[in-house]
């Protein structure tokens, strides 16, 4: 196995009720970042968030009406990268994930991620690779005032099922400008929609009827025309020379058919969630084994990371049956405050389903865990800073992953193996 670092930066209150300061958040991200880089994790990722939580809350729909604090720190994904390859000699550094719907939108983001590579390549000895996860973004209003919202009442009722497909049309232009393409928006998919882009007919009964009133139809439409999101002439990103072998694509999408569509223009990896189940991870596989684009070579397990919230105890002083026993009340308060801050933007099955995934007990209970669930060529992408705030308790955890839990994950995988 592989292992990897997530890093939600989230300022969110603390057991005490207490939310710490941009500034303590900011310093403990990097007390734990430079951390990882000594113990040998491979990527760090960053989630990148955009806009104030607190202030969402006081729209006429906030998306997250619960949430106390903020939801990330991270808003200049860029910038904070190379702060962390400055500060680190090994450690990777990928975001999770950035929204391309987002801060001007795929033009915007495409010339940002080619000028952070310029400079990154600058020195001819780097070899770290920028791996860039984009998406749609995890909550709408984060791009709602970026024009992300529907135009009329068609788009009100194909909401949210046609934000996906503003994603596939932003996705093709954020990747064909990585390319070095030049492209007008006359070159990119359009948009039509039918009844298999939605998962219930009611559903695509409604779309039916506002696109009857609005184009004044005798019948429903089998399909109904999208105009397209960006409407711009010929261009080009510059800068053009950059080093296009340290730049590393993961779409945050789970829908098929846009895991295969990204794959048109440029290799894009894909992510999992620590909700996803089993099932779904073998469909995954073998559909990336299939569409993976040829210029990434033959896809691998370890292209798909797999996401774990981490609940390690292996403080001294404790016995295996007390740190055990501690590991477990820490990960249900954890737990139990977060989705609590989600409540109304999850089902409940999933909360479960994610609670049940992740890694909770001594380091002898999770190594156990570990073999039990992941395949020996999986890369994990371990969740350490989960609604805690006590950055030396998460060196302690972060170290006594590395040091006790990974080498014994490594003999069971040999006994299993034998």
């Amino acid at each position: 196995m592989e292992y990897d670092i997530f890093f939600s930066i989230s300022q969110t209150p603390d057991d005490s009720g207490k939310i710490p300061s941009e500034q303590v958040m900011l310093n403990n991200y990097f007390q734990q970042v430079e951390l990882a880089d000594q113990l040998g994790f491979g990527v760090a990722w960053i989630a990148q968030a955009h806009l104030s939580t607190a202030t969402q809350k006081l729209n006429r729909h906030p998306v997250v009406p619960h949430w106390q604090g903020e939801v990330g720190l991270c808003t200049d994904f860029p910038q904070l990268a190379l702060e962390t390859f400055r500060r680190t000699s090994r450690i990777e550094v990928g975001s999770a994930v950035l929204s391309i719907l987002a801060s001007g939108g795929p033009i915007a983001m495409a010339e940002r991620i080619a000028n952070t590579l310029q400079l990154h390549g600058l020195n001819p000895q780097e070899s770290r690779r920028l791996h860039v996860g984009f998406s749609a973004g995890r909550f709408e209003f984060m791009a709602r005032p970026y024009g992300i919202e529907p135009r009329d009442g068609v788009e009100e009722a194909a909401w949210p099922a046609l934000r996906g497909q503003i994603f596939m049309e932003a996705s093709e232009i954020f990747l064909r400008l990585l390319r070095g393409d030049v492209i007008s928006s006359d070159d990119i998919m359009s948009t039509t929609l039918s009844r298999e882009n939605f998962r219930d007919g009611t559903d695509w009964a409604g779309v039916q009827e506002a696109a009857m009133a609005r184009d004044g139809l005798g019948e429903a439409p089998d399909e109904v025309g999208i105009a397209r999101r960006y409407d711009f002439e010929d261009l080009k990103i510059i800068p053009t020379t950059w080093r296009r072998e340290l730049l590393s694509l993961t779409a945050g999408t789970h829908d098929p058919k846009a895991q295969v569509f990204v794959n048109q223009f440029l290799p894009v990896k894909v992510f999992n969630l620590s909700i996803t189940v089993p099932e779904v991870i073998d469909a995954t596989h073998a559909r990336m084994s299939e569409c993976y684009h040829r210029d990434g070579g033959d896809w691998q397990r370890r292209d798909m990371p797999r996401t774990s919230f981490v609940f390690l105890n292996a403080e001294e002083g404790l016995s295996p049956e007390e740190q055990s026993s501690a590991a477990a009340g820490e990960a249900k308060l954890a737990l139990g405050s977060y989705w609590q801050a989600l409540e109304g933007t999850l089902d409940p099955t999933k909360v479960e389903r994610a609670a049940n995934n992740a890694l909770i007990g001594n380091a002898e209970e999770v190594a156990q865990q570990m073999v039990e669930r992941f395949h020996r060529d999986d890369r994990i992408m371990t969740w350490f800073d989960f609604f805690n705030h006590d950055s030396d308790r998460v060196c302690r955890n972060m170290t006594a992953f590395i040091e006790q839990v990974t080498p014994r994950v490594e003999e069971l995988l040999v006994v299993g193996g034998d």
